[in-house]
C-alpha cells in the first residue's frame, strides 16, 4: 500500500527554471495507481490534480482516494521561481487534511550547464506520499541544456531526518519530437531499507507531451520503500 508518511510538494524537476518553455496557464491531470506484490493485498488509487499558473506562481489543488486502503485526502500547494542575479530561487509550500504542512527551498544557477541544491521539511503529520521521493531530505542536481526543450540531468534526493538510508537518483532526459511534441524519460535508481533489508531497485517513467495533452506511464518498485510495486498511469490537459 502507499506509505502513510510525511511529504511535501514535488521537488522541482531539473531544468524547471525560466530557461524552460513557457508554462501553460493551467494543467489538469488524472492519475491511476496500481499496487501489487510484497505479500500484501493489491490496491489502487485515483488522484485528480489541477494547477493554475500566473504571476503569483503555481497554485494547485488535488484529491487522492483509495477504497482498499480506506484513504481519502485533499491537498493544495504553491511554488514559484524567483530570479536573483545568476540564481533561481524556488520555494514551495503544501498542506493537506489531517493537519499536514510541508515545504521546500531550492536554488539553481547556470543556463546551458546548470546545478542546484535544495532542502525539504515537514511537520511529520500523516500524509499519503504521492511525491514518492524522500521528503524530509536534501537534494542536489547537475545538468546540461541544449535548448529550452532539450536537456539531460542527474538529481539525487536523500532522506536526512527519519530514514537516512533512503535515496533516489534520477537520470532525466527531455527531447523535442515532431509537431511540437516532447518525450521525457526518467530512470530512477533507488536504495534503502525495506523491512530491515537493504534493497537496490530501478524504476522508469515515460512522459509524452502533445500540443495540449500528455500521457505518462511509470514503473516504481518498492514504492515509498515498502515491499510493493506500483504502476502509474496518468493523462492530462494543459492550456
Amino acid at each position: 500500500m502507499i506509505k502513510r508518511c510525511a511529504g511535501l510538494v514535488l521537488w522541482c524537476a531539473l531544468g524547471c527554471s525560466s530557461a524552460q518553455a513557457e508554462e501553460p496557464s493551467y494543467k489538469f491531470t488524472t492519475g491511476v495507481y496500481a499496487l501489487s506484490g510484497g505479500g500484501l493485498s493489491n490496491s489502487h488509487g485515483l488522484d485528480i490534480n489541477v494547477r493554475q499558473t500566473s504571476q503569483l506562481g503555481n497554485i494547485w489543488g488535488a484529491w487522492y482516494r483509495s477504497p482498499e486502503q480506506q484513504v481519502s485526502q485533499p491537498r493544495m500547494g504553491w511554488d514559484k521561481s524567483f530570479e536573483a542575479s545568476h540564481w533561481r530561487i524556488m520555494p514551495s509550500v503544501q498542506t493537506a487534511s489531517g493537519g499536514f504542512w510541508g515545504g521546500s527551498l531550492s536554488v539553481e544557477t547556470g543556463d546551458t550547464l546548470f546545478a542546484g541544491v535544495g532542502l525539504g521539511r515537514t511537520n511529520l503529520h500523516p500524509y499519503v506520499n504521492l511525491n514518492f521521493d524522500p521528503n524530509d531530505a536534501w537534494m542536489a542536481s547537475v545538468g546540461y541544456r541544449w535548448s529550452s526543450l532539450q536537456s539531460v540531468s542527474l538529481q539525487v534526493v536523500r532522506d536526512n531526518r527519519q530514514n537516512p538510508d533512503q535515496q533516489h537518483l534520477h537520470l532525466l532526459y527531455r527531447t523535442p519530437m515532431p509537431d511540437d511534441q516532447r518525450l521525457t524519460l526518467d530512470v530512477l535508481f533507488k536504495s534503502g531499507l525495506v523491512e530491515d533489508r537493504m534493497v537496490h531497485r530501478t524504476g522508469l517513467s515515460v512522459t509524452y507531451d502533445f500540443a495540449h495533452f500528455f500521457t505518462r506511464i511509470a514503473y516504481d518498485p518498492v514504492i515509498n520503500f515498502t515491499p510493493q510495486t506500483m504502476w502509474r498511469f496518468s493523462v492530462g490537459h494543459r492550456n
